[in-house]
């Protein structure tokens, strides 16, 4: 399937309607699970610092968020298994995304993992900076949802100008010229600073 091509059909992967209903993502379910969750670190944050220490420790958040996403994509969803079992997990994970990249309820990650690993996340910050892990927190969650909103973008909006014009055609090369390339959906930069961004030919 090309950018622009219309969506056909969801590919189902669980016999279990309910598991299967859970892997179907609205942005209104994005909404739904994340606003409480922001708003849960921001009341968490609350006068833990001053506003200039505040600012400092949510974009060292931001910052690690940015590092998480691009070594996930690039390391768990595009490793390589050669066990079925290994195989069928990539597959559900990512590799049915890349079978059916327009198909507008799979453009979100489920609430159900992104909480999840986050929650996680969450926790060790806290344990390795007490209640400035919570500051900083705040930042790697607000850098989750833009990554959200974004990926949704680049497969359902007509980005063609400007730097979300740019992050999209960075992300769609991912999917139509080749899969070991341009892992960063947000901040694309990782591409070029790790040896893996795939240029523009017209460059």
């Amino acid at each position: 399937m090309k950018k622009g091509e219309p969506f056909d059909r969801h590919i189902r992967l669980f016999r279990n309607d309910f598991m299967e209903r859970m892997t179907l993502i609205s942005p209104v379910t994005l909404v739904v699970a994340w606003v409480p969750m922001l708003a849960l670190a921001v009341y968490a944050s609350w006068g833990v610092a001053d506003i200039l220490a505040s600012v400092g420790l949510v974009m060292v958040g931001l910052l690690i968020w940015s590092l998480f996403e691009y070594a996930m994509h690039r390391f768990l969803f595009h490793m390589k298994l050669a066990s079925e079992l290994g195989r069928s997990f990539i597959f559900l994970t990512h590799g049915n995304h890349h079978t059916q990249p327009n198909d507008p309820l799979r453009n979100i990650m489920p609430p159900f993992v992104s909480i999840g690993i986050s929650s996680t996340v969450w926790l060790i910050l806290w344990l390795l900076a007490g209640s400035a892990g919570s500051v900083i927190f705040l930042g790697f969650g607000i850098g989750y949802v833009t990554y959200d909103v974004i990926h949704y973008m680049c497969h359902q909006a007509p980005l063609r100008r400007g730097l979300l014009g740019r992050l999209q055609r960075h992300h769609i090369r991912h999917h139509h010229s080749r899969e070991e390339g341009n892992y960063a959906i947000t901040a694309i930069f990782w591409d070029r600073v790790f040896g893996t961004e795939m240029v523009n030919k017209r460059r």
